[in-house]
């Protein structure tokens, strides 16, 4: 194995990186996702894979890291919360476009199996759970260096569970793009964080800004922390309870909240089924961009379960 090459389709970028033999990030680039624009979606990441293989010399293998699933009985993309991307036959098109094959799964697995590696943060789990914490709310379930698929294609997805144990204020939660109303999505997203800060405060910010200003003591913005924390906390103890994995990783960009590393872990013992909880909550070592990373390895090491 010589290159490989990953792509990370996200809500608002698509990065494209090229990994070499130690595995480490010899090129990446990055350009924003065509919001609601399919067509240019396709295109973006097409052209971007062409450019790195233009750059570095043609890869072994293409794995791309997508919100949402492929199908196992239409073959499109299901679940995405980039709606333009549902019920489309995305690997179909870009396998198109390209005139190559390439190997998809949930950007949620992706990170997952990025940070279960042996350079990873997860390195010392054999079981791992990996969390989006971006523009929507994803997971995927690593079990001795392999994803977990599912019978539907929808193992970890978490996303769209109800967040447990409401209190009052939180019943019956916000409507979710999927139909339902208080999906863990609509909680702990970025947008959703914002969107709580905004309605509490009467003001609208940032999140990065909100988490700024709750470090400076700021009560609003801590406030608002802290519910946060609270809510990641009880959705990862029903994680726990169900799937009881040795390490969860937090990506996206809710995952740069230093303090949710302690405060979580913290609260979380309140709502799990056991006496102390070993389960460890870390941070992506490779950053925002471990899901590109993990998309690369897909082609060798998952290419014959995905396919």
């Amino acid at each position: 194995m010589s290159n490989r090459l990953g792509v990370d389709l996200g809500g608002t970028k698509i990065e494209v990186a090229v990994l070499g033999p130690d595995n480490h990030i010899r090129w990446r680039e990055r350009e924003p996702t065509p919001k609601g624009d399919y067509a240019g979606t396709v295109e973006t990441m097409a052209a971007l894979i062409e450019r790195a293989e233009r750059e570095c010399g043609r890869a072994d293998g293409i794995g791309v890291g997508t919100p949402g699933t492929i199908s196992p009985r239409t073959g499109l993309i299901k679940n995405a919360n980039s709606v333009v991307l549902n019920d489309r036959p995305l690997k179909r098109d870009l396998e198109s476009r390209l005139g190559r094959e390439v190997i998809m799964a949930n950007d949620a697995n992706c990170l997952a199996l990025s940070e279960s590696a042996d350079d990873g943060a997860a390195a010392e789990g054999d079981s791992v759970f990996g969390v989006i914490l971006g523009t929507g709310v994803g997971g995927g379930l690593v079990v001795d260096g392999r994803v977990l698929v599912g019978r539907n294609a929808i193992a970890g997805e978490w996303g769209h569970n109800p967040l447990p144990w409401p209190v009052p204020e939180e019943t019956p939660g916000p409507s979710c793009w999927c139909g339902l109303q208080g999906c863990i999505e609509q909680w702990l997203s970025g947008p959703s964080f914002e969107r709580d800060y905004a309605e509490h405060a009467g003001e609208s910010l940032d999140g990065a800004l909100i988490v700024a200003r709750a470090e400076e003591g700021h009560e609003p913005a801590r406030q608002a922390l802290e519910r946060y924390s609270h809510r990641l906390a009880r959705a990862l103890a029903h994680v726990i309870n169900l799937f009881d994995p040795d390490v969860i990783v937090l990506g996206g960009g809710m995952s740069n909240v230093t303090v949710l590393y302690d405060r979580v872990p913290a609260i979380w013992d309140e709502y799990v089924f056991s006496d102390p909880i070993t389960t460890r909550l870390v941070a992506p070592r490779f950053g925002d961009s471990s899901g590109v990373r993990g998309a690369a390895f897909l082609p060798d090491s998952l290419g014959r379960h995905l396919r």
